[in-house]
């Protein structure tokens, strides 16, 4: 398997536990509807979270955070609302980002809360 794939899947799995030991309650990974792909639905209190995932292995070229463009925020809309309609939710919900910088030496996970609008 491709080294970067393999990365992703590591890093799906530090953000899973990063936020299950911060309260988070998983609702969904990987949720799809069409070409949208939600990487966790997470629930804490009373707040639904949309979680983007972005693993590197360094910010040479640039801030994980960074890929996640107008076009990738459209399509977790889409999946958001998607979600939300077939669930009938009445909670809160926001779109957060979960970035992790993973090599060798350490591991730097960041949580942007409230990244973009929905």
């Amino acid at each position: 398997m491709a080294k970067h794939y393999d990365l992703g899947i590591e890093g799906e799995q530090i953000a899973l536990e990063f936020l299950l030991n911060n309260g988070y309650l998983v609702l969904e990974k990987n949720y799809r509807y069409k070409k949208s792909e939600i990487d966790l639905i997470v629930k804490k209190d009373s707040t639904i979270a949309f979680v983007e995932i972005k693993t590197r292995s360094n910010t040479v070229f640039d801030l994980p955070e960074n890929a996640v463009n107008a076009k990738k925020i459209e399509k977790l809309q889409e999946g958001a609302l998607h979600y939300i309609e077939i669930n009938d939710l009445k909670e809160e919900v926001r779109f957060d980002i979960l970035t992790i910088i993973k090599n060798a030496d350490k591991i730097e996970i960041n949580h942007i809360i409230d990244a973009f609008w929905g």
